[in-house]
């Protein structure tokens, strides 16, 4: 454990995305540079030992599910159901971005990744601004639960070099790609309702939120 390579966030080496991918299929835990901040990631497969491991090494709260990186705008509908017609404007203008959508999971969400909840269980999905990730979850051929790479409470890292040595060391692979580009954490948009809510603020403005989920 605590193996280090380098990577490029834009054109990232076949090698590399095929040794990172690798990791996460046998059911590793691998931390990426993302457009926002570093992330700490596993294979989004049922049983898969890495998921649990994360909350080790973030000393997470097990009540806070990991959100999801996924491929594609189209993913939206295949994880969500019910989703509104504005939350899809919104991925359509902001993914590939530094930008969370809530909404209702749907059967294909294993229940151990869902966030259980008084009116249905949620998924939060994001398709990130990141060549390397998205080849990532091509690879893998899965979405990735993930989440900032810091113990809980402390600052997220936006370098490789900041990421804390004792998550690099936890982890299988950790992938340098120098300073995130965005070097904030992203927005997260709750799509549960019927109109836009926003639970953290982020790389994304709540006026771009608003405006891009506004109906043409």
């Amino acid at each position: 454990m605590g193996e280090v390579l380098v990577v490029s966030q834009d054109a990232p080496s076949p090698e590399v995305v095929a040794r990172a991918a690798q990791v996460l299929r046998d059911g590793g835990v691998l931390v990426t540079p993302t457009d926002s901040v570093y992330g700490i990631c596993c294979a989004a497969i049922p049983g898969n030992p890495g998921h649990e491991r994360i909350f080790d090494i973030k000393r997470r709260d097990r009540a806070q599910t990991l959100p999801w990186f996924v491929g594609g705008a189209g993913d939206l509908s295949v994880y969500g159901r019910d989703v509104p017609a504005w939350a899809l404007r919104l991925a359509e203008r902001h993914w590939p971005g530094a930008l969370t959508i809530v909404v209702r999971a749907s059967d294909a969400v294993p229940a151990e990744y869902a966030q259980p909840g008084p009116d249905g269980a949620t998924i939060a999905l994001r398709v990130p601004g990141s060549e390397l990730c998205r080849a990532l979850v091509r690879a893998v051929g899965a979405p990735l639960a993930q989440t900032s790479a810091n113990t809980h409470g402390a600052p997220s890292a936006t370098t490789g070099h900041g990421v804390e040595r004792s998550i690099v060391a936890a982890a299988d692979l950790t992938l340098d790609g120098g300073a995130a580009p965005v070097g904030v954490a992203s927005t997260i948009v709750d799509a549960t309702g019927s109109e836009p809510r926003v639970l953290r603020a982020g790389a994304v403005t709540e006026a771009d939120v608003l405006l891009a989920a506004r109906p043409r």
